[in-house]
Order: C-alpha cells, then structure tokens, then sequence
C-alpha cells in the first residue's frame, strides 16, 4: 500500500500530540545515551575545541528550558555552565516533564508547535547524537537499536523508559 502524499496543516491539537510523542522519542533515546555513563565522561573531549558530554548535556537543558519559555510565549536564551553529571541528566527529564506538562495543558502556546520542533527539539535530538557519538569515541558505546520497535508513548520522559526491544548485536 503507498501513502497518499498530502500536505494537511495539523490542527494544534495534532501538533502537540507530535510534538509530545516527539518528546517521549527524546526522552527514551536520550535517557539511552546518558544512563550508566562511565566515570569521567562528562569531561571526556573528543578535541581541543569540542564541547564536552557535560557542556553538551547543559546545552540539552537550555534548549529544554528554551523551549518552555517559547511555549510560555517569551523567546529567552540562557547558558548555564554544567552541573555534575547527574544532576545534568535529572535537568534533563526535568526539563523534558516541563514541556510536556506545558504542552499537555488547555493553554495555548506562545509559538507555533512546529516553530518549537524545528528548533529546540530538534537541536537536542542532534545533540543526543552526538553523546551517543563520544560514547563510542570514549569506549563505551551506547548498543545500536531498532527504534521503530521501541515503546515510546507520549507523556513518558523520565528516566523510567521501557526496556530495548530490539537491540543489535
């Protein structure tokens, strides 16, 4: 069967159902590429002018706070300098429960979904690559997975993710 192409404009409502599962998707892929992270990775540095993992995961939770503010209606960058490791990864879900809640409320949103997909989610998507990159480089690579089989369900962003269900070899 081929999919009919169609270019419909989603109701706010269907954006923020995508965006939300789009979170879950951030949520159970970044969750995957931070947990159990070997000592000293969050200082590890892949060259002389690269971000660390940690400076990395800090810019994650500004693109998350980022997000809020814009679905709050303000448009307000802030850089924090990395915390501990842990602490970067609870902001994280933090963040991510944040922007769900936000986005599961009757409020409506300051800027478009879509706006908000194609910039703060989608940079911290990117970013979650990249960790999952310097844990290969690093050692300790994060095992390969066949994602379309993942359980992702919107509204699920804490660290309590489903396990792999189909992961390679």
């Amino acid at each position: 069967m081929t999919a009919k192409a169609s270019n419909p404009t989603p109701s706010e409502s269907d954006a923020r159902t995508m965006l939300r599962h789009t979170l879950a998707t951030l949520a159970y892929r970044g969750g995957k590429a931070v947990r159990d992270a070997p000592e000293g990775f969050a200082q590890h540095r892949a060259s002389a002018s690269s971000r660390t993992p940690g400076q990395i995961l800090a810019h994650v939770g500004d693109l998350l706070d980022w997000a809020v503010g814009l679905a709050d209606g303000r448009h307000e960058w802030h850089d924090s300098p990395p915390l501990p490791w842990r602490k970067e990864v609870e902001r994280f879900h933090a963040g991510l429960a944040a922007l769900d809640a936000r986005l599961a409320g009757p409020d409506p949103l300051g800027f478009s979904a879509e706006s908000i997909f194609q910039g703060p989610i989608a940079d911290a998507l990117t970013h979650v690559g990249q960790i999952n990159l310097l844990r290969r480089m690093a050692g300790s690579p994060v095992r390969g997975e066949n994602y379309f089989k993942a359980e992702i369900v919107a509204g699920r962003v804490g660290s309590d993710q489903s396990p792999p269900r189909r992961e390679f070899e």
